[in-house]
Formats: structure tokens, C-alpha cells, sequence
């Protein structure tokens, strides 16, 4: 097993390391130690603005810096970025393509211990909805620097998905981003295509391998920018292997999946799977019991795999 990291931790430490470099971005803060970005206001006083627990406020302010032609990061967790705040979102950022970096933290199912009401699993449906929007979420620690990296240079208005517990590393140094590019760390055969965005990545491998066992060939894709989707990844990916299923730490109404599916629909109807959280709240309790009963554990991605090739 690599070394484990969350990815709110690895985009903040990296972020921070970047501004020792850079100082052509400031950051927005609601009083949340979300990714330690908080820790801007030691180093970098002058370049930290923290507005209190209002989320409203910190997207307004946000929107206002960069008027004047600030890049800004604004960081909470993504309930409140893609809720509380979604008119200021969609109003002052999106509608005025400002360059304002969205950090949304402690998505998905993992939120278990912090409350059912605390998991984002509507975020990415919501942010995906408005024009402008580019939306990207890390698979480990290694993707969230190469991530945080990326962003600095990024113009236009951004969203980045983090979560909120330790993952261990897929991928090594030798990994390389780009926005709207897909990357296949897994090409091992041509019976069915997983498509995967975030940390449900690693589970996407180990089920892979289990279904190498038994001469069943997977490729495995890493949709980190889910929107501008690559959607020439994913017609490829139908076209070689025949059944494509997504995997997501989300509703699979209105994120990838049905950023999929209307690729499919439109240029190359395949036998199609979505795993994910099929239409209900998140729950509160341990992530990887949370995990098993929503189907999105590596057995159940195992068998659901099983059942689409046998749909071909």
C-alpha cells in the first residue's frame, strides 16, 4: 500500500509551498480549517481573507478580488461552496467568468463520522449546471498537488473536489495532469471500461485485478476533469471494449454518470452501468460499511461488472 494522504491536506500543503514562490493568488477562508489553507493568514497575511462562517459573504468577496484582478481560492467544505453559496456561485463567478478557484472539501461518502447532513453528494450536479464551470477532483495525494499546481495558471472560474479522509497513492511523481484530459492508469483488456473520478479509483484497480483473475480484461479510466468531460476518452472507450461503467463518491444523478451517459447516447450507445448513490441523502457511520451498503465497495464493483459483460 503507498503512502496515505487526504487530499484536502495535499492540496493545501502544496498550495501553501506554491505561494512561497508565487505571489499572483490570494485565498478566501470562512473561518474553516478545511485544507489548511487557514494557515495563509501566518505566512501570508496580507494575502488571506477570512469572512467568518459565511460562505455567502466569502464567494462575494471572492468574486470582488477578483474584479480587481486578483486570482483568489476560496475554500469550505463543498455542502456549503455548492449550496449555501450556489446563487453567489452561479451570479457573481460564473455568470461574470471571474477567476475564482472553488475548494470544496469533505466530499462524498467518507464524511460518514462528520453527520449525514455534511456529505456532498448533490455538489458536482449542482456546479456542473452552470456555464463556465470546470470541475476536477483528484484521485490521491499525488493528483491533488499536480492539481493545485495546475490551478495557479488556470483562468476562469474553477472547481476542485477534495475529501476528507487519508487515501493511499495510485499514482507516483511520475503522473501528470492536464485539465480535460483523461488519464488510463489501468489498460488491461477490452471487455469493459470503468470509468472513475476521485479517491473510488483505487477500488476501480483492485476490482480490476480481481476480474483479471478470471480472464475478464478491464480498462480502467481516470475522468479527473469531470467537466469539460473528455468525451473522447469515452467514445473510445465504448468502441474498444463494448460496456462502460461509471464510478462515483456521488448521487449518480447529475454527475459522472450522467455526464457519461449523454455521451453515450449521443455517439455510441453501449450496455452502460452507473455506481454510485442511487437517489438518497448520506448517512452517518463508517465510511466502508457506507461504502458496502451503496454498492461501492471492490466486490460489489466486481460483480456489477460481471453482470454488464454479460449484457454485451
Amino acid at each position: 500500500m503507498g503512502k496515505t494522504l487526504a487530499t484536502r491536506m495535499a492540496f493545501g500543503e502544496e498550495l501553501l509551498k506554491i505561494a512561497e514562490t508565487r505571489d499572483d493568488f490570494v485565498v478566501c477562508n470562512a473561518d474553516t480549517k478545511t485544507c489548511g489553507l487557514d494557515k495563509f493568514r501566518t505566512y501570508f497575511p496580507e494575502r488571506e481573507f477570512s469572512v467568518g462562517i459565511a460562505e455567502q459573504n466569502m464567494i462575494a468577496t471572492a468574486a470582488g478580488l477578483a474584479a480587481c484582478g486578483n486570482k483568489v481560492y476560496a475554500a469550505t467544505f463543498a455542502v456549503f461552496a455548492s449550496m449555501r453559496a450556489c446563487e453567489q456561485v452561479r451570479t457573481f463567478v460564473c455568470h461574470t467568468n471571474l477567476n475564482v478557484t472553488i475548494v470544496g472539501t469533505h466530499t462524498g461518502l467518507q464524511v460518514g463520522g462528520d453527520g449525514a447532513t455534511h456529505a456532498a453528494i448533490e455538489d458536482v450536479a449542482i456546479m456542473r449546471s452552470f456555464p463556465n464551470m470546470t470541475i476536477v477532483q483528484p484521485a490521491d495525494a499525488v493528483a491533488a498537488r499536480k492539481i493545485a499546481q495546475a490551478s495557479v495558471d488556470f483562468v476562469g472560474p474553477l472547481y476542485i473536489r477534495l475529501h476528507r479522509n487519508a487515501v493511499p497513492d495510485v499514482y507516483d511523481e511520475n503522473y501528470t495532469f492536464e485539465f480535460g484530459k483523461a488519464s488510463i492508469p489501468l489498460d488491461n483488456g477490452k471487455d469493459m471500461t470503468m470509468i472513475v473520478s476521485g479517491i473510488l479509483l483505487k477500488k476501480a484497480l483492485e476490482a480490476a485485478e480481481i476480474l483479471k483473475k478470471e480472464g475478464i480484461g478491464v480498462t480502467v479510466i481516470d475522468m479527473s476533469t469531470i467537466k469539460p468531460l473528455d468525451e473522447a476518452a469515452v467514445i473510445r472507450a465504448a468502441q474498444e471494449t463494448g460496456a462502460v461503467m461509471t464510478i462515483e463518491d456521488h448521487n449518480i444523478i447529475g454527475g459522472l454518470g450522467s455526464a457519461v451517459a449523454e455521451v453515450l447516447g449521443e455517439h455510441c450507445p453501449v450496455p452502460f452501468k452507473r455506481i454510485g448513490i442511487h437517489d438518497r441523502f448520506g448517512e452517518s457511520g463508517d465510511p466502508e460499511l457506507i461504502y458496502r451498503a451503496h454498492g461501492m465497495d471492490v466486490d460489489s464493483i466486481a460483480a456489477a461488472a460481471r453482470e454488464l459483460i454479460a449484457r454485451k
